[in-house]
């Protein structure tokens, strides 16, 4: 591995080369060869949301068959997430130092091989073992493949060719339910590990061969391999996209260098110039993700316990979330790079904290209210969470792109473990109302942390991160 080259050992024509193989990059429209890129690692993000849930559908007749206490099952839950914050964390530096491409594949390597320690545990200890480990590799996998594909786009349909990548995560999300509701009754809780297993590795092996980044590389310094990526890209199509010229929306005076190739560290996302981007950044993540998972976790137990629904009518409930999330975010998919990343945001949180007020004021005694209100706040709050994905790796340079959404994301892991607590707690002690009352008001937080947001449609990345 090669040592980053510091600022001041750079010259001029080496500088001049970094920048003509950004805007080489930056002219390429989409094709077969970033086609290729997102199938395979939208392939390894699906099975990341396979993983991230195919203990719940497992858990009912592991319950009954090694008889694990309420405690247990939390415990079981918790490993998860533990690991999940760990891999967010390591995974980011990781990337940083070795390359996306190895931390990526290295990633889904842990949780395909983990899902099979799972299927092959014989108690609860191994179990618990396995998901622990498997959860490093589920929360590793994300950060990395984010910064990814971000690195691989254009500022021209950056938003969208992103956002159809992200569409995976949810629908994967649907896949596991089905699995879950179809085969488990049928072959027992081992199908699902070993379902999120085999396939993954061969993705695997798919990852590992994809190219590397080419702004990974030259942030580097490595610019003969970068130019040799660019080269293959630019062979894929004849067709070339027009300059887009530098507009510094909300960056006062930046001294612009397209090539940082200082080191970078995770300190740096609460220096000076980034502080005040992760902070905002960091509420939205807890934010988002406290009213999705908290929603998500808990609607099928509300369903059974509050409005006293049937088992399978619960599930079918509340497996609609996240149809209505994937119907959002394909319509975000195809708006965002006109609409922008702020306005977005900003209106997913209102619109989904007013019909999350509306249960609590007056709805939340009706079924039919929760299952309509409640479904689609999830599913408009969910395509922020979506954006976060997109926007996070954006307001960050290249050095510290990686690590920095890792960080981001490990207010994910915070959010949803805290947002189910709470929800069990107030049910008990204050009412139904009071939950959705909770919601709206972490809604609206939300809502004015995105109004500081820095817009970066239409903007190349090496302009809204120096």
């Amino acid at each position: 591995m090669s040592v980053p080259i510091r600022d001041s050992r750079v010259g001029r024509g080496r500088e001049s080369d970094a920048a003509a193989l950004i805007a080489r990059l930056e002219r390429v429209p989409f094709s077969r060869w970033h086609m290729k890129a997102r199938l395979v690692m939208g392939s390894a993000t699906f099975f990341d949301a396979y993983n991230a849930l195919s203990l719940a559908f497992a858990l009912p007749i592991l319950v009954g068959t090694w008889h694990i206490s309420p405690a247990g099952i939390g415990f079981l839950i918790a490993a998860g997430y533990a690991g999940q914050l760990l891999g967010a964390l390591l995974f980011g530096g990781l990337a940083e130092k070795y390359g996306r491409v190895p931390s990526a594949a290295a990633a889904v390597a842990i949780m395909s091989v983990m899902s099979l320690g799972c299927a092959l545990a014989g108690n609860f200890q191994a179990l618990l073992a396995c998901r622990l480990v498997q959860g490093v590799g589920v929360g590793g996998e994300m950060p990395v493949a984010a910064a990814y594909i971000n690195e691989l786009s254009t500022a021209r349909g950056r938003g969208r060719f992103f956002l159809m990548y992200e569409m995976i995560f949810p629908i994967g999300l649907m896949f596991t339910g089905q699995i879950g509701s179809w085969l488990v009754p049928v072959l027992g809780w081992k199908i699902m590990f070993l379902i999120g297993g085999i396939p993954g590795l061969f993705i695997t092996l798919l990852v590992a061969r994809l190219p590397e980044s080419p702004r990974w590389l030259i942030s580097k310094g490595r610019l003969s391999e970068a130019g040799a990526i660019v080269k293959n890209l630019e062979a894929s199509t004849k067709h070339r996209l027009p300059t887009i010229k530098a507009t510094p929306e909300n960056i006062p005076a930046v001294r612009y260098s397209t090539v940082p190739m200082r080191r970078g560290a995770w300190t740096e996302v609460l220096s000076g110039f980034y502080r005040g981007r992760t902070l905002i950044a960091w509420t939205l993540w807890a934010s988002a993700f406290f009213i999705a998972n908290g929603l998500n976790n808990w609607l099928p137990t509300l369903y059974t316990t509050v409005y006293h629904l049937g088992l399978k009518e619960s599930l079918r409930a509340a497996a609609m979330t996240n149809v209505a999330q994937v119907a959002v975010l394909l319509i975000c998919a195809f708006c965002i790079d006109r609409v922008g990343r702020r306005i977005w945001t900003v209106a997913s949180f209102m619109v989904g904290g007013a019909l999350l007020a509306v249960l609590g004021l007056v709805a939340a005694k009706s079924v039919l209210s929760v299952m309509i209100l409640g479904t689609w706040s999830y599913g408009v709050i969910g395509s922020a969470n979506a954006v976060l994905y997109l926007y996070t790796p954006e307001i960050y340079p290249t050095r510290i792109r990686a690590i920095a959404t890792g960080l981001a994301t490990s207010w994910l892991r915070l959010g949803s473990a805290v947002a189910p607590a709470l929800v069990g707690v107030m049910v008990g002690a204050t009412g139904i109302n009071s939950v959705f009352w909770m919601f709206a008001g972490v809604s609206m937080v939300g809502a004015l942390a995105a109004t500081r947001m820095v817009e970066t449609r239409g903007r190349r990345l090496e302009e809204i991160a120096p």
